[in-house]
């Protein structure tokens, strides 16, 4: 009997900010905005951010291409789009959960490939091939060599991400492959680099929503449901603190350190567009 898979907590939190946002913010995205100079920093304007990130990305796809795979897809909302604009489009899901809610928004429109990246395997190959906010999550040397695998010659490799920076420090701020490494990594393989465009200022202000929700939200309820162990339960609140000690001071060291904000992902992180080309035989 097939062992089942564990579900992840970062793949929990994915769906439920998904589905929060959709019926408390009425955002259909999971992804940064792109924010504008126009555009004020706030939950009213989240949704034309998410917008707007679409929109920049759409506008950087190559002429001439008409098949693409949406590696980590996540609920399917660009995906969604790029078929709206009519291109054929599969996609590649790693998270069952992820995949039931993407599943709603594309029916039986494209493929969804339920596996990893890595994992992958297709006779089928693209015109191009899309990394949006997914990248992160694969292992790199094995990315390239898959995307030579299912990119037709002269096909395209769009990553849209954000790598960690060389700037010194510990951040609070985790995920991302370093940016260093990436160019290091990638340089042997036949893709030649189009376009290299940093947008970090334009995605960090993301992070200001971010923080605002952990400290008016995270922060009180956390406080609360420590009020609520010590005056009803003092003796399992003592003894949770000692069980688990080192993962409670992680998770606030991660999430309520004040340093999960715009100005700290501007310094230890860089987000990229990055196109490039692979070589035409």
């Amino acid at each position: 009997m097939k062992t089942p898979r564990k579900v992840e907590f970062k793949e929990l939190g994915l769906v439920l900010g998904a589905i929060l946002g959709q019926h408390l913010l009425k955002i259909k995205d999971l992804h940064y905005g792109y924010w504008t100079p126009d555009l004020p920093v706030d939950y009213f304007h989240l949704e034309q951010a998410q917008a707007n990130y679409s929109q920049f990305l759409i506008s950087h796809l190559p002429p001439g291409i008409k098949t693409i795979l949406d590696v980590g897809c996540g609920i399917g909302g660009m995906a969604r789009k790029l078929l709206d604009l009519g291109y054929q489009v599969d996609c590649v899901s790693p998270s069952p959960l992820l995949t039931l809610e993407a599943r709603k928004r594309l029916g039986q429109d494209c493929r969804i490939f339920e596996c990893g990246y890595e994992e992958l395997e297709t006779p089928n190959c693209y015109d191009l091939i899309l990394f949006s906010e997914s990248f992160q999550y694969v292992k790199m040397d094995k990315a390239f060599a898959q995307t030579l695998r299912f990119l037709r010659p002269g096909g395209y490799l769009l990553i849209s991400d954000f790598f960690k920076t060389d700037a010194e420090g510990k951040s609070a701020l985790h995920g991302g492959h370093r940016l260093s490494k990436f160019y290091r990594l990638i340089s042997p393989y036949p893709f030649q680099l189009l376009q290299d465009l940093d947008i970090t200022e334009q995605t960090a202000p993301t992070l200001t929503l971010y923080h605002e929700i952990l400290t008016q939200v995270g922060l009180p309820t956390r406080d609360l449901l420590n009020y609520l162990l010590d005056t009803n339960y003092p003796r399992l609140a003592k003894f949770l603190r000692w069980k688990y000690k080192a993962k409670i001071e992680k998770l606030n060291g991660k999430y309520f350190s004040g340093e999960r904000d715009a100005a700290h992902f501007a310094i230890f992180k860089s987000y990229r567009l990055l196109l490039y080309q692979k070589a035409a035989s």
